[in-house]
């Protein structure tokens, strides 16, 4: 069995279409087809249906699947078993990066790659809330999520703290400094994150906390366009100090929350238990560039 084909095939199942799987892989629509083909030919019968836009799995496709991920999972769990007999000069490592803190990542993946070139980063890019749900489901080996309170379910090493701060078009904001409440929001319309990320269903639950429900005029996965829509007056935004650092003052600004204040830790975490030494090694690179957390809007200054 072709362990390439099989997790093609994983793919399209998990995003439900060729497309979309094409995309997420970085190859074509053709090669996909070709290679889930192939895999139907070998078992002898059909894997998966396309409906409309999407795909249904078969009841022998169902079966591939399951035991599909079980495969995948044990050849990477031996890549890296090979890996470390090797000293670590090659293998994998699957690593979560949130789209907003590519920049605390950037330091460490340069040290990292000068220490253990041979080794292989992986790198999703997904909100916080997908990123913790893979960590949980053993997909990733570590992550850069973000926490506001502990999770005694995960390890993690904090690398920055943040707060929130309301987005408002610059013009409309004469002291960044004056705090503004939960409840102020109640009739200002909102931009949000989408679902995936951490900070949308936070600020749902603050809303819903301060006795109203926000009026959501539009959702996006990308920082810099809320940035735009709040400038543009289509809504406000709630976002954290490091993203709103990258703003143009000359169009937006901001203002702390507060009742309640929330602090989050912006953290590396992974599963309990055991880590392989690609990912204890690059754990103490995180360590190494970030021996204590940054605060608010700090960037990391680290010269390897």
């Amino acid at each position: 069995m072709d362990l390439r084909a099989l997790r093609y095939f994983i793919e399209v199942v998990r995003q439900n279409g060729f497309t979309r799987a094409a995309e997420t892989l970085h190859v074509t629509q053709p090669t996909i087809s070709k290679m889930v083909k192939a895999l139907e030919d070998e078992f002898g019968g059909r894997l998966l249906l396309r409906e409309g836009r999407g795909v249904q799995l078969t009841d022998a496709g169902q079966v591939v699947y399951d035991r599909g991920l079980e495969i995948l999972e044990q050849a990477q769990l031996l890549r890296r078993q090979v890996a470390e007999v090797d000293h670590i000069t090659r293998g994998e490592l699957s690593l979560g990066i949130m789209p907003t803190t590519g920049h605390y990542m950037a330091p460490v993946i340069a040290l990292f790659q000068q220490r253990y070139p041979g080794v292989n980063l992986q790198v999703n890019e997904q909100g916080a809330r997908a990123q913790y749900q893979l960590i949980q489901e053993g997909k990733l080996d570590m992550a850069l999520g973000l926490f506001a309170a502990p999770d005694p379910a995960l390890e993690r090493y904090t690398v920055a703290r943040q707060k929130t701060r309301v987005v408002l078009p610059a013009q409309q904001v004469a002291d960044p400094g004056q705090p503004m409440r939960w409840s102020d929001l109640h009739d200002l319309p909102f931009v949000l994150y989408t679902s995936d990320f951490a900070l949308h269903e936070h600020v749902l639950q603050q809303c819903e906390a301060a006795g109203f429900t926000p009026q959501v005029k539009l959702q996006t996965r990308y920082w810099d366009f809320i940035g735009h829509l709040v400038a543009a007056q289509v809504g406000v935004a709630v976002m954290f100090e490091h993203v709103i650092a990258r703003y143009d003052p000359q169009r937006v600004a901001s203002r702390p929350l507060v009742e309640p204040e929330i602090p989050w830790d912006v953290a590396l975490m992974w599963r309990p238990g055991y880590l392989s030494r690609a990912a204890q090694a690059w754990l103490n690179c995180v360590r190494e560039v970030y021996p204590q957390p940054l605060l608010g809007a700090a960037l990391p200054d680290f010269q390897n």
